[in-house]
């Protein structure tokens, strides 16, 4: 049995959010510092809310998967696997990796005890997958997630998406039910969330950060013809059309 001291009981480390076994930590102040200058900046970068956050996963009897290297530390009987089932999903993962810019093994954590993630600068967004018909996300967004969840490359809707729209040609894609954790530019509470019911979004640039797979993505035109684009000055949007949901950020 393991008691721990100054973790859940710590004054300068705050829970933020919380969901499932997943709590986020904000460091409220940097403690770390060594000289006048460093102290300056840290108090400015914590009131303009740049603080230090962590990501505490509470593993009892299940397991969760994470970026590679995001490991700070862990405790109990937790046991670390590579989340590979054989030599094709190796090839299948390094594969996808090349194409998503994710890292290719992804460890896999599991057992009772506690895993701490590194500390980060990025908001953390905490998701449930099944309410979002698969959740299909911008490269560098995935931190973790239950290991229940499927994790898979889906491609563009047309090709004209990644040479034309600023994106890439394929994206990872989080299907079934379970938390994900994921790393924001931007707050929680920043975001504009867009439910589509057969409908319609055009997006000028890539300010979208995670979408549901049910949705079609294009890129197009943003007006009827190419005078009407040109006048408008907008040129080509970013368009997802059909039944679902789209995180944006309003700065990226």
């Amino acid at each position: 049995m393991i008691q721990y001291n100054n973790l859940y009981d710590n004054a300068n480390m705050k829970i933020i959010a919380e969901r499932g076994s997943v709590k986020v930590f904000e460091h409220q102040k940097d403690l770390s510092i060594h000289s006048p200058s460093e102290a300056i900046g840290a108090y400015y970068a914590s009131e303009m809310n740049m603080r230090k956050r962590q990501v505490l996963i509470e593993l009892n009897g299940n397991a969760y998967t994470i970026s590679a290297g995001a490991m700070q530390w862990m405790s109990g009987s937790v046991d670390m696997v590579a989340d590979v089932k054989g030599i094709g999903d190796l090839f299948g993962k390094a594969l996808a990796s090349k194409v998503t810019k994710e890292s290719t093994i992804k460890p896999k954590y599991s057992g009772n005890g506690l895993l701490m993630l590194e500390p980060t600068y990025k908001h953390i967004l905490l998701e449930e997958v099944s309410d979002w018909d698969g959740l299909v996300l911008d490269d560098g967004l995935f931190l973790a997630c239950d290991s229940n969840v499927t994790q898979k490359v889906v491609a563009r809707t047309n090709l004209s998406s990644a040479a034309l729209g600023n994106e890439g040609l394929f994206n990872l894609c989080l299907t079934g039910k379970g938390v994900a954790v994921l790393e924001s530019p931007v707050p929680r509470e920043e975001l504009i969330e867009f439910n589509l019911q057969n409908d319609t979004l055009k997006i000028d640039g890539n300010m979208a950060i995670a979408w549901s797979n049910s949705l079609e993505f294009r890129v197009e035109k943003s007006g009827k013809n190419l005078i009407g684009s040109a006048v408008s000055g907008e040129g080509l949007v970013n368009v997802y059309r059909g039944t679902g949901k789209v995180l944006m950020a309003p700065i990226k």
